[in-house]
């Protein structure tokens, strides 16, 4: 190869090696997400079967993190980025944990549903489990789509969700202290629910942090310890600049 073709070749595979691992982040991610879809319908539909194999399938999720870690460490040792690439991997390689983390809770819920679905199910199926799921859902699906796209505007906006799925997981837990105060037989089936809440309450603040290293991706800003008004008008005052 030609010396003047070397660096444009250099610069291209970098390129392509890049690439690669957010795929495989992509993913990992879509992944997660089939886990923790299949975790929640599992609990609802009180099928053991389904809690066990999520559960199962967690070895997956932990693989496909060593593997993305393995990928980032080599593009540091071999391309030396530089700026906005280095960045990236960075973000790669925090994603990827909170990925993991999500993996973990959708696990736990697998296990949860598998030791409910020997259990009557109440009358209400669950309710407030599905819809907090769905939210929790949704958002970790938002916050893989914020990355893909690399959009920031997006990011914050999910960020914002965040405290929704608070708010529903503390009165979940309100409603099962009342329920094992009011008869004391509830109390194996309300702490595995409040679990179950919380797990999906840690689900969306995972999800956050992804959105967060979206905004570090494309701003080159850390907004973990900021307000989320303050962010915003920071970076609409910068686009004005």
């Amino acid at each position: 190869m030609d010396v003047t073709e070397l660096g444009p070749h250099i610069s291209r595979r970098f390129n392509e090696d890049l690439e690669g691992v957010r795929n495989k982040v992509l993913q990992m991610g879509g992944f997660v997400e089939q886990q923790l879809t299949q975790a929640v319908a599992a609990l609802i539909e009180g099928d053991s079967r389904l809690g066990e194999e999520v559960a199962r399938g967690d070895h997956k999720v932990n693989n496909m993190e060593v593997s993305i870690d393995e990928e980032c460490s080599r593009i540091l040792a071999t391309r030396a980025p530089a700026a906005s690439d280095l960045r990236l991997i960075v973000a790669i390689i925090k994603t990827i944990t909170d990925l993991e983390r999500i993996g973990d809770e959708a696990e736990k819920i697998g296990y949860i549903a598998s030791r409910l679905a020997t259990m009557e199910r109440p009358a209400d199926r669950y309710r407030e489990i599905k819809h907090l799921g769905r939210l929790a859902q949704q958002m970790t699906h938002d916050s893989l789509d914020a990355f893909a796209r690399l959009d920031a505007d997006a990011a914050l906006r999910i960020c914002r969700e965040d405290r929704v799925l608070d708010d529903e997981f503390e009165s979940i837990q309100r409603q099962c202290i009342t329920f094992m105060m009011e008869d004391p037989r509830t109390i194996r089936r309300a702490l595995d629910v409040v679990w179950v809440a919380r797990a999906l309450e840690r689900i969306g603040d995972h999800a956050k942090n992804i959105c967060e290293y979206v905004v570090y991706m494309v701003h080159g800003k850390d907004i973990r310890h900021t307000s989320l008004d303050d962010v915003e008008k920071e970076l609409r005052g910068a686009g004005r600049g």
